[in-house]
C-alpha cells in the first residue's frame, strides 16, 4: 500500500455495528461487561476506546510500526516516554531543540536524578563522544526547532544500538509523510498530533510508533496508569485530518520553497535556515532521508535586532503571529520569547539560536498572497 493510501486506509475498518466508513465518535467512558473481565476487548476509556483505537491503527500503519499509543499531547507523550528510565541513567539530546522538550528534560526529569547532555547532533562523531556506561536514550529531532538542522537518523540510531542505547525521533516537523524514521533504524517515533498530523489547529495530542515490544509495553502501562490519553472527539478529529496529510503537505512543502527562495534573494534577510537550501549544512543528510524539505522555515533580518525582527512580525496579515505549527493557516513566531522561552538565554545563544530569529509555519494559502505579505512586512 503506498502512502497516500495509508493516510485513508491503513488499520481502518468500517465500523462493525453500522458499516460507518469514518469510526464513530465513542463518546463513553465504560462498557458492558457479560461477566467480570470478560468484554468485547474494552472496560474502561482511559485504558483503550474505539476511536482512540482507530486512531493508533492508522498513526502505526503510516510510521510502518507495529504499534501505537496515543496521548492527550506530545508533552504528555514525552512524558511517559521518559517514565521508562531510571535515577542514573544519562540521555543524549540535541542542544536545538523543542523549548518544551528542554523544559521537561530539565525541570521535571532532572530533579529525579535522570541527566541529560545536550550536545550539536548534526554531527554523529559528537553522540559518540557524549556516551557514557550509563547512556540509555538519544533523542533526535530532526529537522530541529527552531534552527532547521538535520540530524542523520541511521548513524545516529547506529551509535545508539552499538552502545545497548535507545534511539527515539520526534518526527514533528517531518511528518511520516516526509519521513519515517522506523525504517532508519529508530526504535521509536514520538509526534505532537496537534501539528501536521491534526492539521487544522483544533486539536492537542501526543502519539508514540515502535515495533519495539518493551517499549509499546510501558507504553500501555503508562496510558492505564498515568492516563494521559485523547479524549474520542480529539482522536476522532486528528482521524479526519490525517486523511489529507499527503495533500497538505505537498502543498505546504511547494509553498515553503517559493517563500525560501524569495527570502533568500531579498536584501532585507540575514540568514534563511531551510535544509532544502543547498547551501544548508546538512542538505545532503536531508536528501537522503527525507522525501521533500518540509514547510518550516527560519530567517533573520539584515538589521539583526529584536526590536526589527518584532516590528517585522507584528505587520504580517495572513502569516498569524501564533504559538504551534502545521496547521492550514500559516502562522509567524519569535522562538525566543515563544516556544522556547524556558530555554536560558545563554543556552539559547550558545546552540545558535539569537534573540532575533524568526520562525515561519508555513501553509496552504495561495503561495503569492504570502510572499505579498513578507514583502508588505518588510
Amino acid at each position: 500500500m503506498k502512502f497516500n493510501t495509508k493516510t485513508i486506509h491503513a488499520g481502518q475498518e468500517s465500523e462493525q455495528t453500522s458499516g460507518a466508513v469514518m469510526p464513530p465518535i465513542f463518546q463513553t467512558s465504560t462498557y458492558a461487561q457479560e461477566a467480570p473481565n470478560v468484554h468485547k476487548g474494552y472496560e474502561y476509556a482511559r485504558v483503550s476506546n474505539p476511536t482512540r483505537t482507530a486512531l493508533e491503527k492508522l498513526l502505526a500503519g503510516l510510521e510502518e510500526a507495529s504499534d501505537c499509543a496515543a496521548f492527550a499531547s506530545g508533552c504528555a507523550a514525552m512524558d511517559a516516554f521518559l517514565k521508562m528510565f531510571r535515577p542514573g541513567d544519562h540521555i543524549i539530546a540535541s542542544n536545538d531543540l523543542y523549548g518544551g522538550t528542554y523544559r521537561l528534560f530539565t525541570q521535571v526529569f532532572e530533579p529525579y536524578q535522570i541527566n541529560f547532555s545536550f550536545i550539536d547532533m548534526s554531527n554523529p562523531a559528537n553522540v559518540e563522544e557524549a556516551l557514557t556506561d550509563k547512556t540509555k536514550l538519544v533523542w533526535i529531532e530532526t529537522p530541529t526547532n527552531p534552527l532547521l538542522r538535520i540530524v542523520d537518523i541511521k548513524a545516529v540510531s547506529d551509535i545508539a544500538r552499538k552502545a545497548g542505547a535507545l534511539s527515539v525521533v520526534d518526527n514533528t516537523f517531518a511528518s511520516p509523510y516526509l519521513q519515517r524514521p522506523l525504517r532508519l533504524g529508530a526504535d521509536a517515533v514520538i509526534h505532537s498530533t496537534t501539528k501536521y498530523l491534526g492539521g487544522h489547529s483544533d486539536i492537542i495530542g501526543g502519539a508514540i510508533c515502535t515495533s519495539h515490544p518493551d517499549i509499546i509495553e510501558n507504553m500501555r502501562f503508562q496510558v492505564k496508569t498515568t492516563g494521559a490519553v485523547p479524549g474520542p472527539m480529539d482522536a476522532y478529529l486528528t482521524l479526519r485530518g490525517i486523511k489529507t496529510l499527503h495533500v497538505r503537505m505537498d502543498r505546504a512543502c511547494t509553498n515553503a520553497q517559493a517563500i525560501v527562495e524569495y527570502l533568500a534573494n531579498h536584501p532585507g534577510v540575514g540568514t534563511v535556515n531551510y535544509p532544502g537550501l543547498e547551501s544548508h549544512p546538512q542538505h545532503h543528510v536531508a536528501r537522503k532521508q527525507m522525501n521533500d524539505y518540509g514547510a518550516m522555515v527560519s530567517f533573520t533580518l539584515k538589521d539583526d535586532s529584536v526590536e526589527k525582527a518584532q516590528q517585522f512580525m507584528s505587520h504580517t496579515r495572513y502569516f498569524t503571529l501564533a504559538e504551534s505549527l502545521g496547521g492550514v493557516e500559516s502562522l509567524i513566531s519569535h522562538p525566543a520569547s515563544m516556544t522556547h522561552a524556558s530555554i536560558p538565554a545563554d543556552i539559547r545563544k550558545k546552540a545558535g539560536l539569537s534573540d532575533s530569529l524568526i520562525r515561519l509555519s508555513v501553509g496552504i494559502e495561495d503561495v503569492e498572497d504570502l510572499i505579498s505579505d513578507l514583502d508588505q512586512a518588510f
